[in-house]
């Protein structure tokens, strides 16, 4: 855990000083006060992808950095981020029920 945290600061660190404390979603502007509110996001989702010249690294709020791992997660999950149609099912199993039923009469 402790050598994930030292990679984590080492690249965090690095990515501050290459990209002006601005989410990448939202553009919300951050100061040093707010900084730790500021994470890097890996764009290929691969922590250990971290190249010197941040071509991997955005910079988001927590929150767009949340959305952007749900996003993920859900292609991960169901194949995509967007809803499906649904094809209305047809079919009626009961359309001849009252002829079965009347069928033993």
């Amino acid at each position: 855990m402790q050598a994930y945290q030292q990679q984590e600061e080492g690249y965090r660190i690095k990515a501050l000083r290459l990209y002006p404390w601005v989410c990448g979603r939202c553009a919300r502007e951050f100061e040093y006060s707010n900084l730790r509110e500021l994470t890097v996001h890996h764009i290929d989702h691969d922590h250990n992808n971290n190249p010197d010249d941040g071509s991997n690294w955005e910079l988001l709020c927590i929150y767009c950095h949340d959305n952007e791992h749900n996003k993920y997660h859900e292609y991960v999950l169901y194949g995509g981020t967007t809803e499906q149609k649904v094809v209305v099912a047809t079919h009626n199993p009961f359309a001849d029920l009252k002829a079965l039923l009347n069928k033993d009469k």
